[in-house]
């Protein structure tokens, strides 16, 4: 038989056949006939790509192949007639007793072998994970341990990298299913809007501050009564600057209750809280690398403005139910109808906060400021509305132009449009008629304060629909705001349903 024939059979059949030589040999005579080409046995252990070691019953090692040498950094001859634990790890040397115990009792050849999990110890004290499998060889009764130590440290590490992509790309799903659910929100939201129409000195002063302060990352605080199209400003801000390609995040910090608002704005965790069955990513996490819009602010919690505070000048916070900090690059805008700077002298707003915010900020003139774009803005959002209905509007009425220009507009362009929907559902014929909102006895008095104009323009609104707040042509639809938003607003104005 030649040598390939022989180097074709089963590696326990070519040990058989060499084992009653290799039982009686010393170790040294072992070591020169690992070298004679004859010996193939021990040739093929020569080629394993691991380590391969025999050892009597008694754990000793009598053989041990190159790699086990490149493995270990021990030379051959210190290795013979050592223990084999010498190649565990302290806390795995009692698994090795049990294998051997294993192996005592073992009567026949076992190909498979026994496959332990370790950590194997290098000449130098250094550890490595690794796989332990032993078999047993049995000839002429003798009884011969085959020993193999596979390092598995790249195998792991490639299962790590594995389990971090699929925990990554599990993470982008989720934000991106949340993405999609909030866009798709945002997409209804926005057709309630008309666009930024005027060319008064009022309304180009602050488009042009807009365009300063968009190349930046600097906080913008937009201040305006109610209506006046703050959020508009901030998305103008938003699309000229170079986060444009990521979806600006919105936030109304008065439309939901404090106990909501911190898991809808940080995020939470799977059991935060008893309804939290699921993990939530937060509004400043879809909002990485964008700009989040937070209107209303001055109704955040103080407990929540502190966190709020740490967001702006060091980018970090933790998901409600999480200890881990998260990093974030957000842009922040945030918007209010009120005077901050009373709000921080009655302690309901954070002065240092306020200082963050307050970086730039752009204050928008209410409509009673800007009366020449009054017919701009009828006619755009006319048109608007009209494709919506399927009316065409030819012409305006002289009269209903002067009045609407006269009149003080306390709830701003949101009023403006909230009247001409109104009337445009009872239009016929190509001339647009309607009565000025003075004619209900309200907003001849330009003093209001804001919670007054609010209550007011809600309740003419709540009228209007004989109180009904949902469904098509409800209030909420009207008022351009969610049921809820408009039920929590209600409660806050204490306004009943049927006032």
């Amino acid at each position: 038989m030649n040598k390939n024939e022989q180097l074709r059979w089963p590696v326990h059949a070519l040990a058989s056949r060499a084992f009653a030589e290799i039982s009686t040999m010393t170790v040294l005579p072992l070591l020169e006939k690992v070298e004679q080409p004859g010996f193939f046995f021990l040739e093929l252990f020569e080629t394993a790509d691991d380590a391969v070691l025999l050892s009597n019953s008694e754990g000793q090692v009598l053989f041990a192949n190159a790699q086990t040498a490149n493995l270990f950094g021990y030379s051959r001859a210190e290795l013979f007639g050592r223990p084999i634990e010498l190649l565990l790890a302290q806390r795995f040397r009692e698994s090795c007793d049990a294998s051997n115990a294993i192996h005592r009792s073992a009567t026949e050849f076992q190909l498979s072998g026994c496959s332990k999990e370790i950590f194997a110890l290098r000449k130098d004290g250094r550890e490595f994970p690794a796989e332990f499998s032993v078999s047993l060889l049995k000839a002429d009764g003798c009884s011969v341990f085959v020993n193999t130590i596979r390092d598995v440290s790249e195998r792991q590490q490639t299962q790590q990298l594995l389990e971090d992509a699929y925990a990554k790309i599990e993470q982008l799903k989720q934000h991106l299913e949340q993405e999609s659910v909030y866009l798709r929100e945002e997409t209804k939201l926005e057709n309630n809007h008309a666009s930024i129409v005027g060319q008064s000195s009022a309304i180009r002063s602050v488009l042009k501050q807009a365009e300063k302060v968009a190349s930046t990352d600097s906080a913008v605080l937009i201040c305006g009564e109610t209506g006046t199209g703050k959020e508009l400003i901030a998305r103008t801000i938003h699309d000229l600057s170079k986060r444009r390609n990521y979806p600006m995040v919105k936030l109304n910090c008065a439309a939901l209750p404090p106990t909501l608002i911190e898991s809808e704005l940080f995020g939470r965790e799977k059991g935060a809280y008893t309804d939290a069955l699921t993990k939530e990513l937060g509004r400043l996490e879809l909002a990485n690398h964008s700009t989040i819009f937070l209107d209303e602010i001055s109704e955040l919690p103080l407990e929540l403005q502190v966190k709020l505070l740490r967001i702006l000048q060091e980018g970090e916070f933790e998901r409600l139910g999480s200890s881990k900090t998260l990093h974030v690059d957000v842009r922040m805008i945030a918007a209010t109808n009120r005077d901050l700077s009373a709000a921080v002298k009655k302690g309901t707003f954070r002065e240092d906060l306020l200082y963050r915010l307050n970086v730039f900020t752009i204050n928008i003139p209410p409509l009673r400021e800007r009366r020449e774009d009054i017919p701009a803005l009828m006619w755009h959002i006319l048109a608007d509305l009209g494709k919506r209905m399927g009316k065409n509007v030819a012409r305006i009425d002289a009269s209903t132009l002067k009045g609407f220009q006269e009149y003080t507009w306390p709830g701003n362009i949101r009023e403006l449009r909230n009247v001409l929907e109104r009337y445009l559902i009872l239009h016929n014929g190509p001339v647009f008629r309607a009565k000025i909102p003075a004619a209900n006895g309200s907003g001849s008095r330009v003093n209001h304060t804001m919670e007054e104009v609010e209550r007011n323009h809600i309740v003419r609104v709540l009228r209007s629909t004989h109180g009904r707040i949902r469904g098509k042509h409800g209030a909420a639809e009207i008022l351009a705001m969610k049921p809820t938003t408009l039920d929590s607003r209600m409660k806050k104005l204490r306004i009943a349903r049927r006032p």
